[in-house]
């Protein structure tokens, strides 16, 4: 009955979502290439993406509400590399990760957002936090027990799909989904891990149904989505909250199925998408390379 209710939520927000928006079209990416098909049914609701810092040339990943409260690190063959437990706690409604620095100079972190709310009833929302694990050779699954609870809320409650996170300044960042105009919210760094917090509204884009975002690596560019259209920002010199206020271009995208993740590759070469499994539709691992 959860997997039915939730596929009607979807058919229904899908109806009212955007559709494909007209504006700048940006030039700086080609079309997306489809790396591999996923097929894997450890990934069939995947809802979060992120290229990992410790481990070259993979990516981090989890699948959304009622599965396990799980991180997979995957090849861009989709093939899962390694599994990392939370230990003791509940996927309540995963739905993005980020990847990037912390409190300790020097070392990456994993950000696991357990911020979506379908029916806007849960007063608080969590970001996970903890030491990004390193791939070894023979070690298919390890649990985490160390991990940080960063938790707040925000204005009033609503649903967020996207958490962005400023390298630069490790502010962290979730976008609201159910609205139009969507708003950006804010978590200014150092943030309590002791406190509920409150997010701060920053912004909004004109548009509706976000549901993921990333920054480059540099922090100088920031990448959005909803489920027709990806958003690009250059931040030039600007803060987020200074560049939301200018239109972003538009990237040719390759519609996906249910496609709710989106993250830059390490290198700056371009970026990846990969959405969940909708019965009857095929699923892939994309990468859109940036043009020389």
């Amino acid at each position: 009955m959860r997997k039915v209710f939730f596929l009607m939520m979807f058919i229904a927000t899908a109806a009212c979502s955007q559709k494909k928006a007209k504006g700048n079209e940006t030039e700086l990416f080609s079309e997306g290439q489809k790396l591999v098909e996923v097929t894997d049914k450890k990934l069939e609701e995947a809802s979060g993406l992120a290229a990992s810092a410790t481990n070259p040339g993979l990516l981090w990943t989890h699948n959304d509400s009622g599965n396990r409260a799980e991180v997979l690190l995957i090849d861009d063959k989709s093939n899962i590399r390694l599994t990392c437990t939370l230990q003791n706690v509940i996927n309540r409604d995963w739905e993005d990760v980020a990847v990037g620095p912390g409190p300790e100079p020097g070392k990456n972190y994993l950000y696991v957002a357990d911020i979506g709310d379908n029916m806007a009833i849960f007063p608080y929302k969590i970001i996970y936090r903890f030491e990004e694990p390193k791939f070894e050779e023979g070690k298919s699954s390890i649990t985490i027990s160390k991990f940080d609870r960063i938790v707040f809320q925000l204005d009033v409650k609503k649903d967020t799909e996207s958490l962005l996170l400023d390298p630069k300044t490790k502010n962290l960042y979730v976008v609201s989904k159910r609205e139009k105009p969507v708003y950006v919210y804010e978590l200014k760094y150092p943030y309590s891990t002791t406190d509920t917090l409150t997010a701060q509204k920053i912004g909004s884009i004109p548009f509706g149904q976000i549901v993921a975002g990333d920054f480059s690596p540099e922090g100088t560019e920031v990448l959005m989505k909803n489920y027709e259209n990806v958003f690009y920002w250059n931040l030039k010199n600007d803060n987020l909250a200074s560049a939301l206020k200018r239109n972003p271009e538009i990237i040719d995208y390759e519609e996906e199925p249910q496609g709710e993740s989106i993250t830059f590759a390490r290198d700056g070469s371009g970026f990846y998408t990969i959405s969940e499994k909708v019965k009857g539709e095929t699923s892939y691992l994309y990468f859109y390379p940036r043009k020389k």
